[in-house]
């Protein structure tokens, strides 16, 4: 159990029969009052973010996960299949764990894995950047600039990007995992 004094970000904590990280908190002592904690809360399985407020004399529950590192291999059918870096053990892990980061995965990419005390694999982190080959563009035209709202491509994994006018099929690009944004050539 951890008091509201004990809050902080990234902390895990059960909360609504859920598992939730704590993405930003605000501990506020009004002048009248017991104090409370503003927090937004990310669902660690779904990724929805919630905004709470906790009172001072709530306790939480948190929740220690165990985070390891693995090599993504290849896919086979709705399956990621990884293997651990240390142990070499290869675990398949479902499509809907890794949801919407699927097209920026790929093959020999290290991701880390975290994991819940009951052995569920709860979510996947990707590096912060990937570098992708540009496979389908729209083809340049004389007179667009970078300074233009650019074009649409896409990578070698079916990722759909916005990119600036001069890059061209079989360009490698860096991409931001975060955001699935475009940075730069590679």
């Amino acid at each position: 159990m951890a008091s509201m004094a004990d809050i902080r970000n990234g902390m895990i904590i059960e909360f609504k029969e859920g598992l939730f990280e704590v993405v930003d908190f605000l501990h506020v002592k009004p002048g009248k009052g017991s104090a409370f904690v503003r927090s937004k809360l990310k669902n660690v399985r779904t990724g929805k973010v919630l905004e709470n407020t906790f009172r001072d004399s709530d306790t939480l529950t948190e929740v220690r996960v165990e985070r390891s590192r693995k090599e993504y291999l290849y896919r086979e059918g709705d399956f990621f299949v990884l293997m651990d870096l240390e142990t070499y053990e290869q675990i398949h892990l479902d499509k809907a764990i890794v949801g919407e980061k699927e097209l920026l995965m790929m093959e020999n990419m290290e991701v880390t894995v975290a994991i819940s005390p009951n052995g569920e694999i709860l979510s996947v982190e990707l590096p912060t950047t990937v570098i992708q080959t540009i496979s389908e563009s729209e083809p340049n035209v004389k007179g667009n600039t970078a300074s233009g709202s650019g074009k649409t491509a896409f990578t070698e994994t079916g990722l759909r990007i916005n990119v600036p006018f001069f890059v061209e099929v079989g360009d490698k690009i860096k991409i931001d995992t975060r955001t699935a944004a475009y940075i730069e050539r590679a």
